[in-house]
């Protein structure tokens, strides 16, 4: 939903707009809870669910939902009939909530955009009824639990956000049979959508492979950064994807970055420099961190490996501190180029976070698609 808000958002105003969101997965489904599509009243279409035929049902469900105002879920799984009926071809089953969103809506989407801009964790919960309530809770949760002071009044769903938001996932929470013996609602299904901050991926050196990799990090919704101590080489001009281009001492930046929280397990480091005076220093930051970092790598070759972990051993680090290193850094897929090595490196990163092989999908059995890991982004 995050890629949609922008044109929810500019939309709204000029009336009520469907928006349909994947609620729930299982199997091999094509798109991930809060996987979101828009439809106006004019029947344009934005975004996508699944890039198959559930998308034109759906677009008839939320004309459906536009007329009425009364919300809908569907539920899509393989078409079995051998005709042309609706279903997913790769053998998953995906749960679409169709509301209808009100221009009243505008200030809090507003908020959860600026919230998400911010970097700062947001959850909106929706509550899966005919007729939909809204709540949206953000802010820096370092542990699950209610915030002091907070109240915990909101259908009793409070502490069930708080513990998603402070995981970064988002899931269902509640029940789909709420009603107790006073006829009130009590803690009914929601979907708590929870949008975390980009994974960051801190690029060390000014080289190809970090302009190729800088340009294939951003390419994946990460916010990438560039740090060198030596100006003539980072300079914004010559790394574009980059979000930021910071001349430092690399073991400084990192230090700083750290201290100051905003990195941690949701966040990669590779060291490019082949330089031991900038990549010896910046790995024992990396690797030492009190917040354990999601992935440390370095590249280089066998030799230059075999020569950096005697120096590191010689700084001081255990062997089970280096044992957390990716060095050399990257899949063994065969390439040369700076371009071929990002994608290699890059492809690590992903199988590191998503703890899947690397291995070739037609040498594997089970569901292609996984659970999803710790941080959700959607």
């Amino acid at each position: 939903m995050r890629h949609m808000l922008d044109q929810l958002i500019t939309d709204l105003p000029a009336g009520p707009i469907s928006l349909a969101r994947i609620v729930s997965a299982t199997g091999s489904a094509p798109g991930a809870v809060g996987t979101a599509m828009l439809v106006n009243a004019s029947g344009a279409v934005s975004g996508a669910l699944s890039g198959g035929c559930v998308d034109a049902a759906v677009v008839d469900t939320a004309q459906q939902v536009l007329a009425t105002g009364e919300a809908l879920t569907e539920e899509f799984g393989v078409d079995e009939s051998g005709g042309l009926g609706v279903g997913l071809l790769c053998g998953g089953t995906i749960e679409v909530f169709v509301e209808r969103v009100e221009p009243s809506r505008l200030a809090m989407l507003t908020r959860l955009r600026d919230a998400i801009r911010d970097g700062v964790p947001a959850s909106l919960a929706t509550t899966l009824s005919a007729t939909p309530q809204w709540h949206l809770v953000s802010g820096h949760l370092v542990t699950a639990g209610p915030k002091p002071g907070r109240s915990r009044s909101w259908l009793g769903l409070d502490l069930d956000i708080d513990d998603l938001l402070a995981a970064g996932r988002s899931g269902i929470v509640g029940f789909a049979d709420c009603d107790d013996r006073d006829g009130k609602s009590r803690r009914p299904r929601t979907l708590v959508q929870t949008f975390a901050p980009p994974r960051r991926l801190i690029l060390v050196g000014a080289n190809d492979f970090v302009r190729e990799l800088a340009v294939l990090g951003k390419q994946l919704g990460m916010r990438v950064s560039v740090v060198d101590a030596r100006p003539v080489f980072a300079t914004a001009a010559r790394f574009p994807a980059a979000d930021e281009v910071v001349v430092d001492w690399p073991d400084r930046y990192l230090r700083r970055e750290i201290g100051a929280g905003r990195i941690g397990a949701s966040t990669a480091v590779c060291v490019m420099t082949h330089d031991t005076k900038f990549d010896v220093p910046a790995l024992t930051v990396a690797l030492r961190s009190a917040v354990p970092l999601g992935f440390v790598g370095a590249l280089g070759s066998r030799r230059t490996h075999d020569d950096r972990l005697r120096r590191l051993h010689e700084a001081g680090l255990s062997d089970s501190e280096l044992a957390t290193l990716h060095s050399p850094v990257g899949l063994d897929l065969g390439g040369h180029t700076p371009a071929e090595a990002a994608v290699s490196i890059a492809a690590e990163i992903i199988a590191e976070r998503t703890h899947a092989t690397g291995r070739p999908l037609h040498a594997l059995t089970g569901p292609i698609h996984r659970t999803p890991g710790p941080l959700v982004q959607v």
